[in-house]
């Protein structure tokens, strides 16, 4: 669908305001966590001012966040302003209106939270980008032997109990196939390969990203759980030691992509963390939310859809003669199923930047003016399910993205930080891995889809992502 030009958009101050100074911002947040909600708190503010613009207060607010004042957008004409790094700085906003400390990354501000006008932002990315290059080869092979064993351990687990919890094994083997593909050789005598290393990086991930979850704990305690996880930050030095052992191991097992980092002007020990970053948070911690995700929705979606991907997927291998690139781009239905999981429960719903200049933005229905330094702020969920752009934006539409007309609402997928149809690039804030990404969740059905006919999941929600729980599994009848 076309959207109208700006130029043609009536000019509309943007509605919302702050309320009083710290006030206004706790009770945003108490209404955001425990009198709302998520949804809802976005939901009731676009009604009331009738707008996909407004201003508000955005979590967490004091004392996390020395300014919780943002514009919001929530429709999917408005929202790309957010990967114009020419108009809005990303400086220190991967996250949140907060800055996790940098001692959970060695002292470093990593890559995530430079903005593509500092200069050790290009190299860092290209150096991500050459990392993932080189190792192409490797994505297919590795990704479906990991795979092989998590099926192995899920069917053990479902024989005996007659149900299995994915997420768990899922993380399990999302960790292993990453280290895998890092590591210059097998890390299995380490402590990437203990059950230590998920329960960590769970945790790391929890201490930086606590401020912007809630643990759904009876109301009685919601006032502690204010206070220890939304106006504080948890300590890092709690995971110090832990961390430490972690990054020794990259250290030494990871020699090549450090070598390169280092022959680039980088110092080894940034470069380090970095890769840490890169492989426990944005990998592993995206892993361990679009797969959940992906097998949610598919079995939600129920068995014609099941079905239909499974005579796609056993038929275009037939063909082709196994799983192979080539095998997997004609597996148009597949293809659209990974988006629409990726559409639907995009992995990161945050999107954050400063105006760099006095702006002019517009939705569907108007303009808005933004002045310089003023804290830009999407929440992804909305933007794509805005049903100005795509039928049914809150159902699970498996075919949604077959065909010319289907592809052509790609460019409104979001969830990589930025559109579908384009591409990371050292100058932009895309997902390094976005392709990976893709190729991962079509990989995971695939895989699935050879070896059973049908499932039925019972779905949960988790402070941040979701859950999958298997209550039957049907072994494939054909191959």
């Amino acid at each position: 669908m076309s959207s109208p030009s700006s130029s043609n958009l009536p000019l509309k101050a943007i509605p919302g305001d702050y309320g009083l100074p710290f006030f206004g911002a706790i009770k945003d947040r108490l209404d955001y966590f425990y009198h709302e909600g998520r949804d809802e708190f976005f939901r009731t503010r676009m009604q009331k001012y009738q707008s996909t613009v407004f201003r508000s207060n955005m979590v967490p607010g004091p004392f996390m966040a020395r300014n919780p004042k943002v514009v919001v957008l929530l429709d999917a004409i408005s929202f790309p302003i957010l990967f114009d790094t020419s108009k809005v700085e990303k400086k220190d906003v991967f996250v949140a209106t907060y800055m996790p400390s940098i001692n959970f990354t060695g002292g470093y501000r990593v890559c995530a939270y430079l903005d593509p006008s500092e200069p050790k932002h290009a190299i860092f990315k290209g150096l991500f980008l050459s990392t993932l290059a080189t190792r192409h080869n490797k994505f297919i092979p590795l990704y479906r032997s990991s795979l092989s064993q998590l099926f192995i351990e899920l069917e053990d687990e479902f024989s005996s109990k007659g149900k299995v919890y994915f997420n768990d094994y899922c993380n399990k083997m999302s960790f292993s196939f990453l280290a895998n593909l890092f590591c210059d050789r097998n890390p299995s005598s380490t402590i990437l390969a203990t059950d230590k290393v998920t329960k960590f990086f769970d945790s790391w991930l929890l201490f930086q990203l606590a401020p912007l979850m809630t643990l759904g704990l009876p109301k009685i305690l919601n006032f502690l759980e204010d206070i220890v996880l939304h106006t504080f930050p948890l300590p890092s030095l709690l995971l110090k030691y832990d961390y430490k052992k972690f990054y020794e191991v990259f250290n030494e097992y990871a020699k090549s992509i450090l070598d390169e980092a280092e022959s680039l002007g980088i110092k080894r020990d940034e470069a380090c963390h970095n890769l840490v970053f890169l492989v426990c948070f944005n990998s592993y911690g995206g892993m361990k939310t679009t797969l959940p995700a992906l097998i949610k929705w598919v079995g939600l979606a129920g068995e014609e859809l099941q079905r239909r991907l499974a005579e796609e997927i056993r038929t275009v291998v037939r063909s082709e003669g196994g799983v192979t690139m080539a095998a997997l781009e004609k597996m148009s239905l597949t293809k659209s199923v990974a988006w629409e999981a990726l559409r639907i429960e995009p992995p990161v719903a945050f999107q954050y930047g400063h105006a760099k200049e006095d702006l002019v933005i517009h939705n569907h229905d108007a303009a808005f003016e933004i002045k310089k330094g003023e804290m830009i702020f999407g929440y992804q969920p909305f933007a794509t399910k805005d049903p100005r752009i795509f039928e049914r934006p809150e159902e699970f539409v498996g075919d949604r993205f077959v065909g010319e007309e289907g592809e052509k609402l790609l460019k409104y997928v979001y969830w990589s930080n930025g559109r579908e149809i384009d591409d990371p690039t050292v100058g932009n804030k895309q997902c390094p891995a976005k392709n990976l990404v893709v190729l991962l969740s079509r990989v995971m059905l695939v895989e699935f889809f050879l070896r059973y006919d049908t499932f039925t999941i019972e779905a949960g929600t988790l402070p941040i992502g979701s859950t999958a729980t298997f209550t039957s599994m049907s072994k494939a009848t054909s191959s």
